[in-house]
């Protein structure tokens, strides 16, 4: 019989220990001493959420005011004959969005990107008393690399440029600078400022078989509808806030609001961007609920006047929704959590294709398929709504 390592014997008992000390009921003070902490955690939590509330919404009250629109305005801008954006949008959604990342509110960060790149723009157009249709190529050019640099997705982010104008005739002299602008920004960051991106990965695409492709209909379906709910939760909440008549009201009630349900439901998870739930999305499963309550959350945020794009809340959205449906549908995890990544994304901004771009630029050409069907799909049965508010819709208006 081996004779027992006193070594390994000695390192037993101690985690023993550490294990029965970790279960020991707490002394009275011990216990005083935690309530007491998580005590003041609240507190400091409620008055951090009333105060960056009611600045940012003061802020955009008294000096931003014009500008408080975001992506809805740029898209004004470039629908009108006379496209105007004011330079005063870059500094304010610039700190409105950091801000609200600091104060914990769920939220994306491409809005932020796209609006300095178009506000940006607007401004050489101005500058240089360029006519009004070159000064909407200068917007497209804008969220063109906005996009493109935040996502690390050059080609998705000149098509979404030009797609999300939806049913508008597009110039074609629009096109090549988009493209132009999209790769520039791209290596801009990445090569120049070594600025990287998140990796995602499928590490298992399913065989193109008949029944494999038949799967991605229910499921494109249900990208669709939630994003659909998404849409229709975030202009319900910002409909709710908008009965507050006092402007800078709105976002304080909001941050009383989600430090509230966030301290008394630790759902620390789905604040800020939520990039490691999105990863682990990819890789293992989580709880079924995951998409509605980032839905929710997002919903509350933007739409009590917090600040921040719309995009990687729907990446998580859809992302933790394909981790769900994966105890339905047999096909791999990964595959389903990319799918919905893209697909709920391009049921809520109508732009299937540069959302198949985007997919098969993050995931690979072999998923390509797949991401395709999510995307087309999402977009039919999402409906007639947008997260863009001033998106033209055209012919989807006819939907239910």
């Amino acid at each position: 019989m081996p004779t027992p390592d006193p070594q390994k014997l000695t390192e037993l008992e101690n985690r023993i220990a550490r294990m029965k000390a970790a279960t020991a009921p707490k002394s009275a003070k011990e216990e005083h001493y935690t309530m007491a902490n998580m005590a003041w955690r609240m507190v400091i939590e409620l008055v951090a959420g009333i105060a960056i509330g009611f600045g940012i919404g003061y802020g955009y009250h008294r000096y931003g005011s014009g500008v408080e629109r975001g992506n809805n305005l740029i898209l004004e801008g470039i629908y009108t004959p006379q496209p105007t954006l004011s330079l005063r949008m870059a500094p304010f959604v610039l700190f409105g969005t950091l801000v609200t990342h600091l104060f914990g509110g769920s939220a994306g960060r491409e809005g932020t990107a796209v609006q300095l790149g178009a506000a940006l723009a607007a401004q050489l157009g101005k500058r240089f008393a360029w006519d009004a249709a070159t000064g909407r190529i200068l917007l497209i050019c804008g969220v063109a690399g906005g996009f493109a640099s935040v996502f690390g997705t050059p080609l998705a982010g000149a098509v979404f440029s030009l797609e999300w104008l939806f049913r508008r005739k597009i110039d074609p002299k629009s096109i090549f600078p988009a493209f132009w602008t999209a790769f520039v920004a791209h290596w801009v960051c990445e090569l120049v400022w070594g600025i990287g991106h998140t990796a995602y990965a499928i590490p298992e695409v399913a065989p193109h078989t008949w029944i494999n492709l038949a799967w991605m209909i229910p499921a494109g379906i249900a990208f669709g509808l939630v994003a659909r709910l998404f849409i229709e939760t975030s202009h319900g909440i910002g409909r709710i806030f908008n009965l507050i008549s006092y402007p800078p009201l709105r976002p304080l009630v909001g941050g009383v609001f989600i430090a509230g349900i966030v301290y008394l439901t630790g759902a620390y998870a789905y604040v800020g961007l939520g990039i490691p739930r999105i990863v682990e999305a990819f890789e293992t499963p989580l709880p079924w609920y995951d998409f509605l309550a980032k839905t929710g959350l997002t919903g509350l945020t933007l739409g009590s006047g917090f600040k921040g794009g719309e995009v990687t809340p729907l990446f998580f959205t859809g992302a933790t929704l394909g981790n769900a449906l994966a105890s339905w549908i047999p096909l791999p995890l990964a595959l389903l959590a990319g799918c919905g990544f893209v697909g709920v994304f391009s049921g809520a901004t109508n732009t299937p294709l540069a959302c198949t771009l985007m997919g098969m630029e993050l995931f690979g050409l072999e998923a390509g398929v797949y991401l395709g069907l999510a995307c087309g799909l999402a977009f039919i049965f999402s409906g007639k709504g947008s997260i863009y508010s001033a998106q033209d819709l055209g012919w989807k208006k006819s939907l239910p």
